[in-house]
């Protein structure tokens, strides 16, 4: 296991400051006139996952952000964001309590169909794909580090009724629920990489280390493996890698991280580069609309563009 030294880095020519409470390079917004969104935006929902911050209608968007749509027909409190067979279209999903249904959309957050998967939505929160053709679903939200059914679906979008279950534990949690400091179970971030599933926990205890932990891509019941830990000051709320496999981007509340490397192990050793999304929203879903451009949607329904 290791944790990321703390380094002072460019990033696309722009200054980059570190915070040496954090762990994480700061990339602060370009100069130019940053857009705003009209609309006031409602809050997410409250209950279990507790009072969600408020955003601000008109508030500036940091420069490079763009607000190019909105969620329609019925997707509500979108929670992760993955590429569609389709090229040019995602799948969304609603978390905890919505039905276990897949919405494919547009670039713009427009509704083009639905696929309904033949398992439960205890707590979906992630979604990725591997080069097979194969959905890996994370219904591994654990807000309060206790449950012990986690699970990940494995599917086919031409097969929505045939669902694999890789069930796991982590090896590492004892109490369910631990105490409040030591939560950090939650996991709304995954990723298919190399015949793993990479789950990459949201720190609701102290919004300091997001943890790595694998699982292989076969169904079956495992103890997953703690591969890491990255030194990630916030709540890591979706995953996503670049085309060419060198950028992974961690999304959080308002907020990202950038990951660089020239190989996997690499990307998990660098030291992470924060971006400000302030005034978009509970940033919930990530996905590379291509090889430099982010498309990020929000529990409230926005759909972004960010330029990498």
């Amino acid at each position: 296991m290791l944790y990321i030294p703390l380094l002072i880095r460019p990033l696309l020519g722009v200054v980059l400051l570190t915070s040496a409470c954090s762990g994480a390079t700061t990339d602060q917004p370009a100069s130019g006139q940053p857009q705003t969104i009209a609309q006031a935006t409602p809050q997410g929902k409250k209950g279990k996952k507790g009072s969600h911050k408020k955003y601000k209608a008109d508030q500036p968007l940091p420069a490079g952000l763009r607000h190019v749509g909105r969620l329609t027909d019925g997707i509500l409190e979108s929670s992760g964001l993955c590429p569609a067979p389709q090229a040019g279209t995602y799948y969304t999903f609603g978390d905890d309590g919505e039905p276990p249904v897949l919405f494919r959309v547009d670039a713009q957050g427009q509704q083009l169909d639905k696929l309904t998967i033949a398992a439960p939505n205890n707590d979906w929160e992630s979604l990725t794909r591997d080069p097979s053709g194969n959905y890996y679903i994370g219904d591994c939200g654990n807000n309060n580090s206790d449950r012990q059914n986690l699970v990940i679906l494995r599917f086919r979008p031409n097969s929505p009724s045939q669902v694999g279950k890789i069930n796991f534990r982590y090896p590492d949690q004892t109490a369910f629920p631990p105490s409040k400091p030591e939560r950090n179970f939650d996991c709304e971030a995954s990723l298919w990489h190399d015949g793993q599933v990479y789950l990459f926990t949201k720190d609701r205890g102290q919004q300091s280390t997001c943890k790595v932990y694998t699982v292989p891509e076969t169904p079956g019941t495992y103890t997953a493996k703690l591969i890491t830990k990255l030194a990630i000051p916030g709540e890591v709320t979706d995953a996503t890698l670049s085309p060419n496999g060198h950028r992974l981007v961690l999304l959080a509340r308002q907020e990202l991280f950038i990951l660089d490397g020239n190989s996997w192990d690499e990307i998990l050793k660098a030291t992470p580069r924060h971006i400000s999304l302030q005034g978009a929203g509970q940033t919930e879903g990530a996905a590379f609309k291509d090889a430099s451009t982010l498309l990020i949607t929000t529990e409230q329904g926005d759909v972004y563009e960010l330029g990498l």
